[in-house]
């Protein structure tokens, strides 16, 4: 039995006819088609959220729906039904903060399951403040204020005297930077002079967005001069050697991992947890004469929907208790701490 196509389906035959010689020709041109497409090479787990849901202190999670690459928000923690604590904190100790957070929640348990936190870098955190707490990631936005701020302690400072934060800065730790490389150290790196030699690919923190920068900017002069900041943040950031960043904390390591880059600045907080969770991730120390050391701070948001929790979450912070978790990832504490 023949089949006729009907009057109504000619024109789409027609076209689909037309069309199969230039979907051969793609065939044959793409080096993607016949069975040369392939999934990374990398394992799944090299994508955040790291900590697999243990960063994350809502109690009733529901339905757990995270592709990573594709589908995850690392930076936001918590269940935004009626917190009764909001933490806007640099991303700087992300990895910390479970344990911190439930070591808090034990010594206030009235607040467990409610305590939403970001661990964003704190200049985009502020500019989300700016936003009346209002902050948009892929197809989603909602709005937030928080009611405690931490960040480096001359950003908290400023952020008092601009009237956004209220009461006194409340320091509690200190963290130095290093170079953090591949497991393997491909490219050699002894010291924060080779970041400029050429063909080293770099991944840096851009200073627009991130506050570690001029850290870093300052290391990099102490190292080697104007000549070898300009080096690494100008000239490699023109020839594509160097890779800026907007959440360096989150984008580094995995750059790294991914063979996107040989190199990069971070805390050295940061690397020692890569190291911990096992992933292929060393650091460089850089010596004390070159290194710059950032003191971390907190202070009450004005206008906190809830100022008495977010006080006592800052002095939460030089307790023993959350000292001891800072030390595990090469913190040091900046003053006597807060008796028990």
């Amino acid at each position: 039995m023949r089949l006729t196509p009907s009057p109504s389906r000619k024109p789409l035959l027609a076209a689909l006819l037309l069309a199969l010689p230039v979907f051969a020709h793609a065939q044959q041109a793409d080096p993607l088609w016949h069975g040369k497409v392939h999934a990374p090479q990398y394992k799944e787990t090299v994508f955040p959220p790291w900590q697999h849901g243990a960063n994350n202190p809502a109690l009733n999670k529901g339905l757990e729906f995270t592709v990573p690459e594709i589908n995850d928000l690392p930076d936001f923690h918590g269940n935004l039904d009626h917190p009764k604590l909001v933490i806007f904190v640099a991303g700087n100790y992300y990895f910390a903060m479970a344990p911190l957070v439930q070591a808090f929640e034990k010594e206030h348990p009235e607040l467990k399951g409610r305590v939403f936190y970001e661990t964003l870098p704190p200049g985009i955190l502020l500019k989300q403040m700016k936003a009346g707490g209002t902050v948009t990631v892929g197809n989603m936005t909602w709005t937030v204020k928080p009611d405690v701020y931490a960040a480096g302690l001359k950003k908290v400072k400023a952020g008092i005297q601009d009237g956004m934060l209220t009461g006194e800065a409340i320091p509690y730790v200190s963290n130095d930077l290093t170079i953090m490389v591949p497991k393997d150290n491909p490219a050699h790196i002894t010291g924060l002079a080779d970041l400029g030699k050429p063909g080293v690919t770099l991944s840096m923190p851009n200073p627009a967005w991130e506050g570690v920068a001029r850290q870093i900017e300052a290391s990099l002069k102490k190292a080697g001069g104007d000549a070898l900041e300009q080096m690494v943040y100008d000239t490699k950031v023109k020839n594509g050697e160097t890779v800026l960043t907007h959440i360096h904390h989150r984008q580094t390591p995995l750059f790294l991992m991914q063979g996107v880059a040989q190199a990069g600045v971070t805390w050295k907080s940061e690397a020692i947890f890569q190291e911990k969770v096992g992933h292929a991730i060393s650091h460089v120390p850089i010596p004390a004469d070159q290194n710059t050391t950032a003191i971390y701070a907190a202070a009450v948001v004005k206008g906190a929907a809830h100022p008495q929790a977010g006080l006592m979450w800052a002095e939460f912070l030089r307790s023993p208790a959350a000292l001891k978790i800072f030390e595990g990832y090469g913190f040091k504490p900046v003053s006597p701490p807060k008796p028990a």
